[in-house]
């Protein structure tokens, strides 16, 4: 069955981010200079703005920061997955990124939760980072 969310776009900036998701791992920007992990993918560091750049692998740990949830249909493609979350994800690497979480009630999610990537292939070029309870937070 075809995919019929809305997918990102692919460019020179998050080409790394994508690819990396592809193999199943979260990866971010690190300044070689000052050391610096950011998120949105850009040209240069925010901090220090060198051009020395490099793609580090994530520990895809996190905690939820917070989140919304869509009663509203906004894209047919969603439509059997009402409603649904969008969270704001705080990874341990200290960069945040909006994603859903998987694996719970709507009514269970909370502030601080411990979350863990988990991957949704969309298309063969796209795999979608999404996030779960972390085991440690199931005991």
């Amino acid at each position: 069955m075809a995919y019929i969310k809305p997918l990102p776009v692919i460019d020179n900036w998050n080409r790394g981010f994508w690819a990396a998701a592809r193999e199943r791992r979260l990866a971010a920007p690190q300044c070689e200079e000052c050391g610096h992990v950011f998120f949105p993918p850009g040209p240069c560091c925010p901090r220090c703005l060198s051009q020395k750049l490099a793609w580090r692998t994530l520990t895809g740990r996190g905690k939820v920061e917070t989140w919304t949830v869509f009663h509203q249909l906004y894209y047919k493609g969603f439509a059997d997955e009402l409603p649904y979350n969008v969270a704001v994800i705080r990874l341990e690497e200290g960069i945040s990124l909006m994603s859903n979480v998987t694996g719970i009630a709507n009514e269970d999610l909370r502030a601080g939760l411990a979350v863990e990537v988990v991957f949704e292939v969309a298309t063969d070029e796209i795999t979608l980072p999404k996030f779960k309870p972390a085991r440690a937070a199931e005991v």
